[in-house]
């Protein structure tokens, strides 16, 4: 069983000016001569973490971590004009051209997994290969499963917890009910319903194992996450319908590795049978234990063996 490697800290960060007032954090970190891979955060609006450094060998990688416009370190937090996806692959196109790489491997779960895919199908020849985990392809039914018809038949007594506190014509839009809360001018409602999301969002993608007090308080951040999390929501996520499995055919000949829990109740498994029977070149290792977060020795496991795998694939003298 592998473990994730040592923690390591970056030998150079970088603070880019990408326009609309927004500047986004990068950070290298192992061997500045290896494999270039970029990790691709979720969320959207999460930000990156001190131990997805650890996913990668640092011999024979050259690891770039980035925060995303209005996430983590990047800043301002939280913004939201000239914050779309277009707006996210272009500045993965710019933190590619300052830092001088030809290609490079992409590496994303959740959000950044579609991200990734939509990188990758606008800029195929900039990609080397893809590991995705937790693939959400950003459809309709997926965001449905997670706020309509899905996830709440799983939880039904942390569903309807979150249902009382929408009126009843706001059940059948729900996710533009809390944009509108998030985003309006009174800040103590907009704390109230990033709690409730949070609330509700921790429970389907930790499951049981989140135990939340009455008085528990959301991490810090937790209003902007949501303010972002929900811009992508309510607006589709700035794509059209079915535009990632439709657009699967500008990516088929890259070499992918899809890593998917198969308890993950946040983007079920059809999705990630669905996106590798679109992708001949896919891999795709279910893990019949695993959830949708990158924890958890099977998952981790799964992560670590992937991107020493793929080497073989993308650089074998780098093997």
């Amino acid at each position: 069983m592998r473990s994730l490697y040592p923690p390591i800290e970056p030998h150079a960060v970088h603070r880019l000016e990408v326009g609309g007032g927004h500047r986004i954090y990068v950070e290298e970190c192992g061997n500045p001569h290896g494999v270039p891979v970029v990790f691709l955060h979720g969320g959207p609006g999460s930000g990156c973490k001190a131990y997805h450094r650890c996913f990668f060998d640092p011999m024979r990688y050259r690891i770039i971590l980035l925060d995303q416009r209005g996430a983590g370190r990047s800043t301002p937090r939280g913004h939201l004009r000239h914050n779309t996806t277009a707006h996210l692959v272009a500045d993965l196109e710019r933190v590619r051209e300052v830092l001088g790489i030809e290609r490079w491997l992409l590496f994303g779960g959740s959000w950044g997994a579609a991200l990734a895919l939509i990188y990758a199908q606008t800029h195929p020849e900039r990609v080397s290969g893809l590991i995705l985990r937790g693939a959400f392809l950003a459809r309709k039914v997926d965001v449905d499963w997670f706020v309509h018809d899905g996830a709440n038949r799983i939880y039904p007594e942390s569903w309807e917890r979150f249902l009382a506190h929408f009126g009843l014509d706001e059940h059948k839009h729900l996710a533009r009910a809390l944009y509108r809360r998030l985003t309006g001018p009174d800040e103590l409602e907009r704390q109230r319903a990033a709690r409730e999301w949070w609330l509700w969002s921790s429970r389907v993608t930790l499951g049981d194992a989140f135990i939340a007090e009455a008085n528990d308080v959301p991490p810090p951040g937790t209003v902007d996450q949501s303010r972002i999390e929900l811009h992508y929501a309510v607006h589709r996520y700035f794509i059209r319908e079915g535009q990632i499995l439709m657009d699967c055919h500008r990516i088929e000949h890259l070499p992918a590795i899809l890593v998917h829990g198969r308890k993950d109740l946040v983007c079920p498994p059809e999705s990630a049978w669905t996106l590798h029977r679109r992708l001949p070149r896919s891999e795709l290792r279910m893990l019949p234990n695993a959830g949708h977060i990158s924890a958890g020795e099977e998952m981790i496991d799964a992560l670590v063996t992937a991107a020493d795998e793929i080497l073989l694939r993308i650089s074998p003298t780098a093997a």
